[in-house]
């Protein structure tokens, strides 16, 4: 059992998407010519597996006997091939090893495996050494992965070294200035030298000895940029303003905020002017004023929070309640991580921004990402040396975001890449969130001597040592070749984890306080958590030997929180944590002296006052220059799009408007943002693309409060401001155009403005002593601040990164606005236009001799908009931006393809006028008197037509089909929306069942057992669907953390089935979806001898139901519940799902038609009847032989079947979105009594996907329950 063996598992040529999408990336982005195909496979190394347990699982493990071809060793290599091999850096998080692990355990707990995995590349042509070169590095980003050769080892075991005793700087307390500089620059820290001066000073007059090696590095890691806005916290001494037509509105806003702060802090001397006081000064002035009553008064900063008072009917008979909830807010940067390693760095972009008010004790249900990037179309031999090609870095980032997002089961509501050149210097990673609890689950008390600080979720390792720190440094081209370890890697299951045990009040309640274990490790997250601390880090969980005391006290691993309970409830917690499959440990206890004390080896690494870190380093002093706007470059006078301002030269029309939809930054991003889960959790209010044909984009994400009992009409509405272009005319504006944008947005969709909270993210150059240096920030901060004034709506949080400089680029200034609302789902409307004949109105936004808003007239015509949105005037609206109208109404026309007259007597100049802030709306001709009573000024600038009209200017027309081809090609090379092109009809006959299964053992309300493993994440999506439906629901989570956890799970599992009437699959990502390929952790779980009995029974004995949706759909066809009825796994010529023909996820609502009724679960849904449902998965393509396919439409066992919107089944990959043979979307068991199928019927509800049309609701559910009556 020692020896290693090694397969290789390689998809069928018909399944091999992946090698397919590498070759023409090969071909057509790197233009190697002689490339005539591309094989690739998965490598795995196995160790200490017996012969029995390894046989098994290269059947349904590592491989899928109908997708997949195995070889053991080696395969054969073709004659003048080339083949590389590329592994995961040492101590990088390898998710496809991990499940595999836990997949085998499975199969036999007791067993131990050691395994590794890389990729093996086979390339067939002719192909140059050069050639060879260039393909290797476009394969390998050397940050986080490495070429690895083909000799197999002779062992996996890794030795570990024993790591040296942490060490202390001899004589650092007596260095000369020059010996300490000496020293400070061999150390490649991220402070400055001042701060390692401030340091020597305290070791020598207050500890009298010298520092550790982890001391130093945790004070680096304590005073980072990141941790502790530095940057933000400089003194600002003289500021100086550049004289111009702009600076008097500019000026004039610091004289007020000076003002103000004089008010503020009456007879407070030690308080300095700073960025973050300005940032802060609005929102000081607002509270103080009584205007931010709904701020949750705490000391725990995890998240923005709100607290707000919802109405619930929790169907008790009680009627409608009132409960406060806390509503959390946040947004995350993780520029630098995702510049250096897309995929992780955009992963733990999402996973760090949920985890601050997850530690809050608040459940994050819905995201929105915006980014920023350099144009991704340009030829790959256009990157700059040591940076990664625009478009590797867009999408390797979409796709760790999406993945990260996918897996945990959150919604992400909009998804907006926004491109500017100058992102070049380093892009923009933001992920927004939205959370919410009832404020009764949330307890905010402070640390007292004697608490335990509880560890819990991932282990601790090598990746992100240096993160904080490393996202604060400069940054060259030198420098990104040595900053590998500081990406952290995400494992999304394990954060899945944590919600679901922090969403139980009866665990919340036990927590005083909680901090996430985001920039700094051990030593921050839990460092402030008391001002008096010991931790001893022997007790940190590894994930291998060999890691030091330094590196356990700065190492930023993922999905990891420390909690603080009070003694007596410690042991309870941590049961309540492995109830969760989570690892938890006391670590920490509170101690009376405000000491921060780190042991490793039972001795003091860190011993430091917490006076002294509380100083955030050396005092940093600077003056500022502001620069004022150029006026002769004003933004708002100029074409904002170029190629619309050269046609408009040559008086083309025509081309104008086909300039515009192409422009990048309006073109549709539809391909990317099907990547993103957005129906996870049945609240999404807007889908991001609505209309018939799905194509308006959304400009606002609404969900539903996340309630789990009972029904509410609360919804959140998020919405975000900026642009690029503006800003780097003029920081002051683009910052208060930011605000104001985002404000619109929101009152567009039918949001309360007077309600709105905001959140900054602001994004800037780095900084240095040069006073001009420090203008973009200043100015931006002062728009921002007069916004907030102005329209009397505080900022309550924000996030700053100040590192957006490589080499000699510079990021655009940078100020993003995400405006916050909550509202009632009744007020909200869609964007996509309604009905022929209504008219295009514009409601311009009130500006000033400085084009700036005039805030009083601004929000005297928001508030005339949101009661014509009310009074059901206003039909669809959208908020205008610098592209202008022809944009807007062209958005808002696709989704019903419904066309657009422009007004004649409107110039052309106007079509395209910059229109920040103002709105475009539709509204019914007999209904302008109301618009006009109203009494804010409008003008009538187009008419809706029939759908398919066009879209018509004077004697111009641009055609539908011209305008969907210019708005939508864009971007189709980077993110695809097509990979096939096949668009051929399917005829299939309907099968009327004769008779249906009926169910001899009665009774009056079943018991639905659902199962829940690592990577399941719609579990309450399907709870809440069945308990509707009149079912009794019980969920339980497989623990798998040893091997008597898996045999107790066994036995707990067994004895749910026994006493269920349905066992219900549910959607997720088990296991992340590995090792490659879905539900195979699922499935292997359930060929264990004794559930597999238990289910048996179920079926054949008490005539019980089975359902499987999207992953669940996965593990019933593997085991064989269907088509088979029975558990008995698969052969080569079985049936099965597989990667989407477009290989990635897909997340869109999709037509499905029901075409036989032989199916219980079916009695419900109406024979030959078209139901749009949300789908949402990777692989979900289904797959037969003739022979196979012909015999379940013979039984009726295909269910349903992929169709466009009139109900015709096709094969174009627009309506069978993931390229199923006979677009095939659910099939059952020959008695119909096991159903699977892809899209997710329990996601849906009052209000959910109110933009989409058509019935949504095939009451699955309710039949199953009514079977049994």
């Amino acid at each position: 059992m020692e020896n290693v063996r090694r397969i290789y598992v390689e998809k069928k040529d018909s399944f091999a998407v992946k090698a397919r999408e590498l070759e023409e990336e090969l071909k057509g982005y790197l233009g190697i010519a002689g490339l005539k195909k591309v094989r690739i496979f998965i490598r795995y190394d196995v160790q200490n597996l017996s012969d029995a347990v390894f046989e098994e699982a290269c059947k349904c493990v590592f491989s899928e006997p109908p997708v997949d071809e195995l070889y053991h060793e080696e395969f054969k290599f073709p004659e003048g091939a080339r083949c590389f091999s590329v592994e995961y850096l040492p101590g990088q998080f390898d998710q496809r090893a991990d499940s595999a692990v836990q997949c085998v355990q499975f199969l036999k707990e007791d067993e131990q495996p050691i395994i590794k995995t890389a990729v093996t590349y086979l390339l067939l042509g002719t192909i140059s050494d050069s050639e060879f070169d260039k393909i290797k590095h476009y394969c390998i980003n050397p940050v986080d992965s490495r070429e690895t050769d083909m000799v197999k080892p002779s062992t996996l075991i890794t030795e570990f070294e024993e790591p040296e005793d942490v060490v202390s700087f001899d004589g650092f307390v007596d260095m000369d200035k020059s010996s300490l500089k000496e020293l400070y620059d061999s150390l490649g820290l991220a402070m400055t030298f001042a701060d390692m001066q401030h340091i020597q000073n305290y070791f020598k007059n207050e500890e009298h000895r010298d520092p550790t090696v982890t001391e130093i590095r945790v004070l680096d890691t304590y005073w980072s940029d990141h941790c502790r806005h530095t940057t933000f916290s400089t003194e600002l001494k003289e500021i100086a303003f550049e004289e111009g037509y702009y600076t008097k509105p500019i000026q004039t806003t610091y004289e007020k905020y000076l003002t103000v702060r004089e008010e503020i802090f009456a007879g407070k001397k030690d308080k300095y002017i700073c960025l973050m006081d300005l940032a802060l000064m609005a929102m000081r002035k607002l509270k103080k004023d009584g205007r931010l009553e709904d701020l949750e008064k705490s000391d725990e900063i995890n998240a923005c929070s709100i607290v707000v008072p919802i109405e619930i009917d929790k169907g008790d008979g009680k009627g409608i309640v009132t409960e406060e909830w806390l509503v959390n807010f946040k947004n995350e940067t993780h520029n630098h991580p995702t510049e250096i390693e897309p995929f992780g760095g955009a992963a733990t972009c999402l996973g760090g921004a949920i985890r601050d008010p997850l530690s809050g004790r608040t459940y994050v249900y819905q995201a929105m990402r915006i980014t920023g990037a350099a144009d991704p179309t340009v030829p790959v031999g256009n990157t700059m040396k040591g940076k990664l090609s625009q478009k590797k870095l867009v999408r390797g980032a979409a796709s760790g975001y999406s993945s990260y997002g996918n897996q945990i089961g959150l919604a992400t509501g909009l998804v907006k890449e926004i491109y500017h050149p100058n992102y070049v210097a380093k892009r923009m990673e933001i992920g927004a969130v939205l959370a919410a609890a009832p404020r009764s689950s949330v307890i905010r008390e402070n640390s007292d001597p004697e608490d335990i600080i509880i560890l819990l979720g991932g282990r601790t390792g090598r990746d992100g040592c240096g993160g904080a720190t490393g996202s604060s440094k400069v940054h060259t081209t030198t420098s990104l070749t040595t900053c590998g370890a500081e990406v952290q890697k995400g494992n999304a299951p394990t954060e899945r984890k944590l919600q679901r045990l922090f969403r139980r009040p009866e665990v919340s309640r036990l927590i005083k306080k909680c901090n996430d274990f985001g920039a700094g490790g051990v030593s921050v997250a839990i460092g402030e958590l008391a001002d008096g601390l010991i931790v001893d880090m022997d007790k940190v969980p590894k994930k291998y030997a060999g890691l030091d005391g330094t590196e356990l006290a700065i190492s930023e691993s993922q999905e990891r929180m420390a909690v603080v309970v009070d003694p007596k409830d410690a042991d309870q917690f941590l049961a309540y944590a492995a109830e969760e499959n989570l690892e938890a440990v006391k670590v920490a206890t509170v101690t009376k002296e405000p000491r921060l004390v780190l042991l490793w080896r039972g001795k003091k690494v860190v011993d430091i006052a917490r006076a002294f870190l509380n100083t955030n380093g050396a005092h940093q002093e600077t003056n500022v220059f502001v620069d004022t706007p150029v006026e002769e470059d004003n933004y708002f006078k100029k074409t904002a799009v170029r190629k619309v301002e050269e046609a408009l030269s040559k008086d083309n029309i025509k081309e104008a408007m086909l300039a515009v939809l192409n422009d990048l930054n309006v073109c549709s991003q539809k391909g990317l943002v099907e990547m993103f889960d957005a129906s996870i959790g049945a609240g999404s209010v807007f889908m991001p693309y609505g209309g018939k044909y799905q194509l308006t984009e959304t400009q606002t994400m609404v969900a539903k409060l996340p309630v789990l009992k009972g029904k509410t009409d609360a919804v959140t509405m998020m919405a975000y401001g900026f642009d690029p272009y503006l800003s780097s005319w003029s920081p002051y504006h683009g910052a208060v155009y930011a605000v104001t944008e985002s404000m619109a947005k929101i009152v567009a969709s039918g949001g309360d403005f007077t309600k709105i909270r905001f959140t900054f993210q602001e994004y800037f150059r780095r900084m240095t002593k040069e006073a001009s240096r420090w203008s973009q920030p200043f100015a931006a901060l002062l728009g921002a601040y007069d916004a907030q004034m102005g329209y009397g709506l505080a900022s309550i949080g924000g996030k700053d990164s100040m590192s957006g400089t490589f080499n000699e680029i510079d990021v655009p200034p940078t100020l993003v606005s995400f405006a916050v609302d909550v509202a009632k789902q009744q007020n909200i409307i869609t964007p996509e236009l309604k009905k022929a004949g209504d008219k295009l109105i514009v409601f311009e936004l009130p500006k000033n001799e400085y084009d700036l808003p005039e805030y009083e007239k601004v929000m005297k015509l928001y508030n005339a908009i949101a009661k014509l949105i009310a009074d059901k005037v206003i039909v669809a609206a959208y908020a205008l931006d610098s592209k202008g109208i022809v944009a807007a109404a062209a958005k808002m026309a696709f989704g019903n393809k419904m066309g657009v007259a422009f007004d004649e007597k409107l110039s052309a100049n106007a079509l395209f006028a910059n229109e920040m802030g103002s709105i475009l709306a539709e509204v019914s001709a007999d209904k302008l008197e109301a618009v006009s009573e109203s009494g804010v000024e409008y003008k009538i600038v187009a008419e809706v037509l029939s759908e398919n009209d066009g879209f018509v200017y004077q004697d111009t027309t641009v055609s539908m089909d011209e305008a969907l081809k210019a708005w939508t090609g864009k971007l189709e090379k980077v993110f695809p929306t097509k990979a096939v092109k096949e668009t051929d009809a399917i005829e299939t006959k309907l099968y009327d069942a004769k008779e249906i299964y009926v169910c001899k053992n009665k009774v009056a309300k079943p018991n639905v057992f659902i199962p829940v493993f690592p990577g399941t994440n719609c579990e309450y999506d399907s709870t809440i669907a069945f308990e509707r439906a009149g079912a009794n629901v019980e969920t339980k989570v497989f623990r798998n953390l040893s091997a008597a956890d898996i045999r107790d799970s066994v036995e707990v599992f067994e004895k749910a089935i026994s006493q269920a009437q349905i066992i219900m699959f549910p959607g997720g990502f088990s296991a992340g979806d590995e090792p490659d390929g879905s539900a195979k952790f699922f499935a292997t779980a359930f060929r264990n001898e004794k559930m597999k009995e238990a289910v048996t029974k179920l079926l054949q004995e008490r005539d019980g139901l089975a359902l499987g949706i999207c992953n669940g759909f996965q593990a019933l066809i593997k085991l064989g519940l269907v088509p088979g009825g029975e558990i008995k796994g698969q052969n080569e010529d079985s049936p099965t799902l597989t990667y989407n023909t477009i290989n990635r996820l897909i997340s869109k609502m999709v037509y499905t038609k029901v075409v036989s009724n032989k199916s219980p679960w079916l009695q419900f849904a109406e024979l030959g009847k078209t139901y749009v449902v949300p789908a949402s998965h990777g692989e979900g393509r289904f797959v037969a032989t003739k022979e196979w396919i012909d015999k379940l439409f013979a039984n009726g066992q295909v269910a349903t079947q992929y169709v466009d919107f009139d109900g015709n089944i096709s094969m174009d990959e627009e309506w069978n979105v993931n390229g199923s043979y006979a677009a095939i979307e659910g099939i059952t068991s020959p008695d119909g009594r096991c159903f699977g199928k892809m899209a997710h019927v329990e996601r849906r509800g009052e209000g959910v996907a109110v933009n989409i049309y058509g019935e949504q609701d095939m009451k699955i559910f309710e039949a199953g329950v009514e079977y049994f009556k």
